[in-house]
């Protein structure tokens, strides 16, 4: 059992004030054995407080350490979180319909990003079995989380798997992917990822949930037909998938000779299939146009590893965004981390030296 630390206090409305303060205070928590009090939880959103995927993430915060915990109910804007125990590897199942106590597509790739970092820094190897919605739009996707993130983390030392066992697009969920994690291999190593290298390698795909098949087809042959306006050639294939409900998306990947980024874009009512897709392609050619090896969403997860390495990290990323930021404002409040950004138009370079536990 760890002795109590001293607290810290997070204003859950710091930075882009929404989900990602909770997520990463709870995990810095976890890591440090800080306990921490976070107050105005998600107070600037349309429905503040902790919703079913923030509540589930605090849930499985709390197993992985056996944490004390007060305010962990729907709604709830504050929060108090104490850990007990360091990280404790095991097997573990958090259902974020279980939680919200009917369906629900809250993303699990929240989740995991919440109690990843713990338990791959943790002595012993751990199973998750995680439902929700795995293919929702403001949160990576299991296939990002398999493409890019992992693959990345793997150069530091953070060894893991992800299965997709069933998909779940919002409004509906009823998603599930399996992880498993390695656990603890010695220190965790710095990363550099300042250049990308030669050659531009675009793969992907076009997926459906119970719509017409013929929506994957219009947004591949839209996607390739946009990619190779722009010299890229692009090897995508459409999906007809089953899922709880209906949902569509393009998923775009883009591996370089140093690094990796991937894109998404989902389907909505009244937006043609070839919007999903032309949409999917702009985010990936400005990111390409950039010249930058890090993608916008890979450089917020990035961060954490980044601090808890054995010596200094760099990253340049073609966007410096509010998560970017918003982490490195929380991850400043738990631990004495040198840290630097320094923008450059959208984009910037960021430094970390790492304070390995």
């Amino acid at each position: 059992m760890r002795k109590e630390r001293s607290r810290v206090l997070i204003d859950g409305s710091i930075g882009e004030g929404g989900g990602q303060v909770l997520r990463t205070a709870l995990t810095l928590s976890a890591l440090t054995g800080r306990p921490v009090e976070i107050t105005n939880i998600r107070a600037g959103r349309p429905n503040p407080g902790l919703q079913p995927q923030h509540l589930t993430a605090v849930q499985a915060a709390a197993a992985i350490c056996r944490a004390e915990v007060e305010g962990a109910e729907l709604g709830s804007q504050a929060l108090r979180f104490v850990p007990r125990n360091r990280p404790i590897p095991g097997r573990y199942t958090f259902d974020v319909a279980e939680v919200a106590g009917r369906g629900s597509a809250g993303a699990v790739g929240l989740v995991f990003q919440t109690v990843f970092l713990p338990l791959a820094l943790a002595d012993g190897e751990s199973t998750l079995t995680l439902r929700g919605g795995t293919h929702v739009p403001w949160a990576p996707s299991a296939d990002y989380l398999r493409e890019v993130f992992l693959p990345t983390v793997a150069r530091m030392g953070l060894r893991a798997e992800i299965e997709l066992v069933a998909w779940g697009f919002y409004p509906v969920g009823g998603g599930e992917v399996r992880v498993r994690i390695a656990g603890r291999a010695g220190a965790l190593m710095p990363i550099s990822l300042t250049e990308r290298g030669d050659g531009a390698r675009v793969w992907g795909w076009g997926v459906v949930s119970n719509l017409p098949a013929h929506i994957p087809q219009r947004m591949v042959d839209r996607a390739r037909n946009l990619l190779a306006q722009a010299g890229l050639k692009a090897d995508l294939q459409p999906k007809i998938v089953r899922g709880a409900g209906a949902g569509a998306g393009i998923f775009l990947f883009i591996r370089y000779q140093r690094s990796v980024a991937g894109f998404a874009a989902y389907g909505r009512k009244g937006l043609p299939a070839e919007e999903v897709a032309a949409e999917g392609c702009r985010e990936l050619l400005a990111h390409h146009a950039s010249g930058a090896p890090v993608d916008p969403h890979l450089a917020d997860q990035l961060l954490l590893p980044m601090a808890f390495a054995d010596g200094t990290s760099r990253m340049v990323t073609s966007a410096v965004t509010g998560h970017l930021l918003t982490n490195l404002t929380v991850l400043q409040t738990f631990l004495p981390v040198q840290a630097t950004v320094e923008r450059v138009r959208e984009g910037g370079t960021v430094v970390v030296t790492g304070s390995p536990l």
